[in-house]
């Protein structure tokens, strides 16, 4: 596809139809596809000829959806997955296993926090979290030999914390490992992390990008900058022989493709972490708006930030879009077009008032859930987070009395006076 800008990659990058072909992306529906003779079956399965032949690893719907995610943040490939989260723990057991170590933001979404903290240590891999205002010496001193990545969120969810990438980036490329980083709250429209450094960038598509909260999905996108050869004695999943496939080597026969290629033809073979092709569809219907959903939620979060920061019944507010922000600076650096539309704050009273407050709205809806069209609340501490003791909750910002709300498309006017009444009650 031509190089067009960003918002034409949303209406029509991924798909380009030939003479005939359906104009709107087709769902193929099919687990197998067909072929002539065992030979080109026997090819396809040793990677020697590219095709489809088992919607576990590829399917035609996925890729096309795949493809326009890859365009719109500015990487070399991509692969979709079946929820965020299946993404982020692709993403790094990629690349990390038993016995290895990585690095990750304390200031993330809580099951991303457990799956790191818990449940990859279980397989041996151990995870050292570090506060996103760290400086870059004290950053240094957490690489140990066996550090194989660092890993945060753009925007953190729900604390709202930007992660200063270029630090972050910097850091670990001195160290020999990739940063991959969340994209998920910011999405591509208002932050392309590749151009700051990062390496690998992760999304949970159930969000913004789908847009409709009818669909879960992931996906993990890699600029193909990171250089696993010079690394190889910390990549030898890439650069050296797969013995499951003839003796391949990913690096040497995929090039800039080798970390997508053995994340389809080794964790989807094994684990299998696949988008239904209807899904896939949906996402990317969903894409084709996101240019416009994303400006629209960012200046209605603006202006309901605006107006619950001099509300007296709201004891604080954060949202990087206001100037008085602790993270107005970095989202000046990163996000100067926009961030996303999540607003973090408290309700005077703590967590009795903010039970209360969200008890009585009308417009507003109570469900775990984050970044769609509609605005939602709920409240972290004691839901997305509550697996986390007190000092994990306040490492990765989340208060007590913290509220997260998710302002919606809707007419902002309606918003504020939904959040008028029930503050109120």
């Amino acid at each position: 596809m031509p190089k067009y800008n960003i918002n034409t990659i949303c209406v029509q990058g991924g798909y380009e139809p030939k003479n005939g072909e359906p104009r709107v992306v087709p769902i193929v529906q099919s687990t197998t596809f067909k072929y002539e003779s065992s030979q080109q079956m026997g090819d396809l399965f040793d990677l020697k000829d590219s095709g489809y032949f088992y919607t576990r690893l590829a399917n035609p719907t996925n890729d096309a959806v795949a493809r326009k995610i890859c365009q719109l943040e500015g990487g070399v490939a991509a692969i979709l997955t079946s929820s965020g989260q299946a993404a982020n723990f692709y993403a790094i057991l990629n690349i990390a296993s038993a016995g290895d170590h990585i690095i990750a933001s304390s200031a993330i979404y809580g099951g991303t926090y457990n799956l790191l903290a818990n449940t990859m240590k279980n397989m041996g891999i151990e995870a050292t979290f570090v506060d996103p205002d760290i400086s870059a010496e004290e950053l240094e001193s957490k690489f140990k030999p066996n550090t194989k990545l660092v890993f945060g969120e753009t925007i953190a969810n729900p604390s709202l914390k930007i992660l200063d990438i270029e630090k972050f980036a910097e850091t670990a490329h001195k160290n020999g490992v990739p940063l991959i980083v969340d994209n998920t709250f910011p999405t591509p429209i208002f932050c392309r992390p590749f151009e700051w450094g990062v390496d690998i960038v992760t999304h949970s598509t159930t969000k913004y990008m789908n847009g409709s909260a009818n669909a879960v999905g992931g996906a993990v996108v890699d600029s193909g900058n990171f250089d696993w050869e010079k690394y190889s004695e910390k990549f030898p999943g890439l650069t050296t022989p797969d013995a499951t496939y003839h003796g391949i080597v990913y690096t040497k026969s995929f090039g800039k493709g080798a970390y997508i290629t053995k994340m389809t033809t080794n964790l989807m073979r094994d684990l299998g972490a696949i988008p239904s092709p209807q899904n896939s569809f949906y996402l990317g219907v969903g894409l084709e708006t996101l240019h416009l959903r994303m400006e629209r939620h960012y200046s209605n979060a603006l202006t309901l930030a605006k107006h619950l920061q001099n509300h007296p019944k709201v004891s604080w507010v954060s949202f990087p879009g206001l100037e008085n922000d602790s993270q107005y600076a970095l989202a000046q650096k990163y996000l100067p077009n926009g961030t996303c539309g999540v607003i973090s704050f408290g309700v005077v009273g703590g967590r009795e008032a903010a039970v209360k407050f969200m008890d009585s709205l009308k417009l507003a809806a109570i469900v775990t859930h984050v970044a769609d069209a509609r605005t939602c609340v709920l409240h972290p501490a004691s839901t997305t987070h509550r697996q986390m003791n007190d000092n994990e909750l306040a490492a990765a910002g989340v208060s007590p009395d913290l509220i997260r709300m998710s302002v919606g498309i809707e007419d902002v006017r309606d918003l504020i006076a939904d959040i008028d009444q029930a503050l109120y009650r």
